[in-house]
């Protein structure tokens, strides 16, 4: 039943209010979503997010409208958005946050003939309920099955239904008559409109955990690739440094009239090994002086080697700075 021009003029006065007052929204396809479930979602949503549903002709039509009564908006853009059984959902709020509270309220749906499978469909081997007299049904889908103890069990896993097919009849009463329901149904997120930008939802799974990781990998790719060019940058200065150094301290521990400070303990080791052998910390009383020497020599040491790993292996060529 078409709306009453009464009840146009409000639909389009709330949709460029919600327009107005709100700078992000979500496109939200609702196939297969109940009247009861998209309550129940607006309910949920309350206080952080309004839902916005309507026919794709007058969402156009009212976008269009308030474009042309605010040349600057950029939501121009969603007017290529209103395709299918789509809605918005206006916040001003954490879209993560949003996101979550839309994808919980999902609910279990049989498979109903002619739709199309969101998933895959797989059967696990066992008891069916089915008395011996419907062997004959299941021969039809080509499942294998045997008698056991007077119902029909099934023999092996199987995959029913591939998702992007549609579901059968013969599937759907099978499914039937095993109680299964193997679809959930709820909003699915389409685009992301945030200030002007429209962007895919899967946007939203870059967290700042893979932002960092993937700024640190680039961040060794160019330190790598300025080291090769011999070409210093920010990001390769703590490696030429490091490679700087052992390549001095490679010297400096073959003259036996020259030293800097920070060689000292590597030349002590390289005349004495064993001096350095046992300082894990025994029980002894004595050698009040030399605990804090021994410290300051596994500090040391554990230094050198940390510096060799992260810069590039621990050749001491020092070709690299």
């Amino acid at each position: 039943m078409p709306l009453s021009a009464e009840r146009k003029a409000d639909y389009f006065s709330h949709m460029k209010e919600l327009m107005t007052t709100y700078t992000k929204l979500f496109v939200v396809e609702i196939d297969n979503v109940g009247s009861m479930q998209l309550q129940q979602t607006r309910m949920a949503l309350r206080g952080t997010a309004e839902v916005l549903m309507g026919k794709n002709t007058m969402m156009r039509k009212c976008i269009r409208e308030y474009v042309e009564e605010n040349p600057e908006s950029p939501v121009g853009k969603l007017e290529e958005c209103c395709r299918g059984n789509v809605g918005f959902v206006f916040t001003n709020g954490d879209l993560g946050e949003i996101r979550s509270a839309l994808e919980s309220n999902v609910r279990p749906a049989p498979a109903k003939i002619g739709s199309v499978a969101p998933i895959d469909v797989m059967i696990e081997a066992g008891p069916t309920g089915c008395d011996p007299g419907q062997t004959a049904f299941f021969q039809t889908l080509q499942i294998q099955t045997k008698i056991t103890r007077g119902q029909i069990e099934m023999t092996s896993a199987t995959h029913l239904i591939k998702k992007g097919e549609k579901v059968t009849a013969s599937e759907a009463a099978l499914l039937q008559k095993l109680a299964i329901e193997p679809f959930t149904y709820g909003m699915t997120l389409k685009s992301v409109y945030d200030s002007g930008s429209l962007f895919d939802a899967k946007v939203l799974d870059i967290t700042d955990d893979v932002l960092a990781e993937k700024f640190v990998a680039a961040l060794n790719t160019i330190s790598k690739l300025s080291l090769a060019l011999n070409m210093p940058t920010e990001a390769s200065v703590t490696h030429s440094v490091a490679n700087a150094f052992k390549a001095i301290l490679s010297v400096t521990v073959e003259l036996e009239k020259y030293t800097f400070d920070k060689a000292e303990i590597y030349k002590a080791y390289l005349a004495d090994p064993s001096a350095f052998a046992g300082s894990g910390g025994g029980g002894g009383g004595g050698g009040g002086d030399a605990a804090p020497v021994v410290e300051v020599v596994e500090e040391e040491v554990e230094e050198a080697p940390a510096a060799s790993d992260m810069f590039g292996g621990g050749d001491g060529d020092g070709g690299d700075y």
